[in-house]
């Protein structure tokens, strides 16, 4: 198989797939005889960008593997597609969220220190929903309070590849400035400060398949050191 050949594969299955490839993804369709070699694979990524420099597209590596998507500075035409309203998301969601990413785990009940407020069920409800966070166990205190930590799902949203991509606490000020650096596209933030503002929920994003090797998709940024937590997310290849 020439080079050519292999580029126009992987091209036609990073279109067709819907969802993020890893190397290991896109060895596995060629029959045994035929595997290219992964460096091979990461190459073709290379050079289908290299032909995507000056088009609307490219291949982007986000958590779960590698993607083929439209570059985001074309996003405020291509969003016009969409007729429906965007999602809308309060600033208690968005703080909820940013507390989760940054000191994970973190119990429902230390974020609620931390914020001074009670955290609505709802903001829990719709994180979980949107799959951008999970619970991770249970810290050993009085009543097992869950501690929840961040996904897959959550890094290929904000278009990461790990938590270290997230700007530092140095950098972040306030809500708005977390809201400018992640980048949230179309959600737009609400100005409501109540904790049990009902959140609009859009669909969830595509499924991730397992990975060939595990890593460690939590870290804790702040605060004492956890307990043991599940390892549930895969290394990249």
């Amino acid at each position: 198989m020439n080079d050519n050949e292999l580029k126009n594969i992987i091209e036609a299955a990073l279109l067709a797939a819907g969802r993020p490839l890893t190397v290991d993804h896109l060895v596995a369709m060629f029959e045994e005889s035929e595997q290219p070699e992964r460096d091979q694979v990461r190459k073709t990524i290379d050079a289908l960008n290299e032909e995507y420099a000056e088009r609307g597209i490219e291949v982007h590596r986000v958590s779960s593997g590698y993607r083929l998507q439209v570059k985001k500075e074309l996003a405020p035409w291509v969003s016009r597609l969409w007729e429906e309203k965007p999602a809308r998301y309060t600033r208690a969601l968005l703080e909820t969220l940013s507390l989760i990413a940054y000191r994970q785990p973190i119990t429902r009940g230390e974020i609620e220190d931390v914020r001074g407020v009670a955290v609505s069920s709802n903001i829990i409800k719709t994180l979980m929903e949107r799959e951008w966070i999970k619970v991770l166990g249970h810290r050993d205190v009085p009543g097992k309070p869950a501690m929840y930590g961040t996904t897959r799902e959550f890094l290929d949203y904000f278009n990461l590849k790990s938590l270290s991509q997230l700007p530092t606490l140095q950098e972040l000020r306030d809500i708005d400035s977390i809201n400018a650096e992640l980048d949230l596209g179309d959600a737009e933030v609400a100005a409501s400060e109540g904790d049990t503002q009902q959140e609009v929920v859009t669909e969830g994003d595509g499924d991730t398949d397992d990975m060939s090797a595990s890593e460690q998709d939590v870290v804790s940024t702040q605060g004492d050191e956890p307990e043991t937590v599940p390892q549930a997310d895969d290394t990249i290849h």
